[in-house]
């Protein structure tokens, strides 16, 4: 097979799979509030099991849950008869997958977990199944086709699966309105959570560290003030300590490109005037998003205090150091 045709194998799994998700997508119902109400209302832990690939989707999705505040723990459905139902208390829910609605592992589970007043939440690629009619409540998985070449191996499948249970999540953090300090919390390592633990103040140049000079200025005293505080701007302060403007480092090159005359410019003349600041307490994420999703990309900010006065500069340099960037 030439390189062009492998390429439009890959490509044609990928259209098949979204086109699959597409039409799941259609297909929810009021049986995802239900699962919603019965997670919600549960204190304890929701366990989750399939059986060989199922497994491996109920592994993540119970990771899932369990990275937004939801205990969740995945349970073998072989290994449950066998020891492992101990981990069950009184009206834990059970996620079940299955694809042909009839595995035989989770079938001999149904009368146990009755016994133990589980509600029974089906997520199943096959809706007129053994499986189906003993659920609570059951979420469609089934897709019209496989997108391998022989249409045999799960594929689509399990793509919709592992979206369904993405989608029980994002449910549940809508309804318990799930902040990112929430997650924060239960991320605290890694770069997403230094991302979201991190706050400017950590990490900021204090006033007594950069140049501050005032509208009055004259260039001379601008320069000679970036050059004992190497910051990369001087930040322009009013006698309140609230923020006329920044003089960066690329003004001043942009300055010297023109025909000015520079001894009788003023850091007035030459700052920018309201330019974007970012409060003391602000995450670090919210700096490199206002740093770099704009067209014109810049590498250094003002931080500011609840009173609106300006405390220090927080420069592109100084997230580096964090290694986020």
């Amino acid at each position: 097979m030439t390189d062009k045709n492998l390429r439009r194998v890959a490509r044609n799994v990928l259209i098949g799979e979204a086109e699959q998700l597409t039409i799941a997508a259609d297909r929810i119902s009021e049986q995802m509030e239900v699962v919603c109400k019965i997670i919600s209302d549960h204190s304890g832990k929701i366990v989750i099991s399939g059986m060989g690939k199922s497994g491996l989707i109920a592994q993540k999705i119970a990771a899932t849950l369990c990275s937004i505040g939801n205990k969740a723990v995945f349970l073998h459905p072989a290994e449950a008869v066998h020891g492992d139902l101990g981990i069950y208390a009184p009206g834990d829910p059970t996620i079940l997958i299955s694809k042909s609605g009839a595995t035989d592992e989770i079938v001999r589970l149904i009368p146990i977990l009755k016994e133990f007043n589980s509600p029974m939440i089906g997520i199943l690629g096959n809706m007129n199944s053994i499986l189906c009619n003993e659920m609570d409540v059951v979420l469609d998985a089934s897709v019209s086709k496989e997108v391998d070449p022989l249409g045999i191996v799960p594929t689509a499948s399990t793509t919709l699966t592992l979206a369904i249970g993405d989608a029980i999540a994002a449910v549940l953090m809508s309804n318990k309105e799930f902040k990112r300090e929430d997650f924060a919390k239960l991320h605290p390592a890694g770069d997403l959570g230094r991302r979201l633990k991190l706050r400017v103040s950590d990490i900021m140049q204090p006033l007594e560290k950069v140049a501050v000079v005032s509208t009055d200025h004259d260039l001379r005293s601008v320069v000679i003030k970036m050059t004992e505080n190497p910051q990369g701007a001087a930040l322009v302060l009013n006698a309140d300590n609230k923020l006329d403007g920044i003089v960066t480092e690329g003004d001043l090159r942009r300055l010297l490109a023109q025909n000015i005359d520079i001894d009788s410019c003023t850091a007035e003349d030459i700052m920018s005037q309201n330019p974007i600041a970012i409060h003391m307490e602000s995450p670090i994420s919210d700096v490199i998003a206002l740093m770099e999703d704009r067209a014109s990309q810049i590498s250094v900010l003002p931080v500011i205090s609840d009173k609106e006065a300006c405390v220090g500069l927080i420069r592109i340099h100084d997230i580096y150091q964090t290694q986020l960037v």
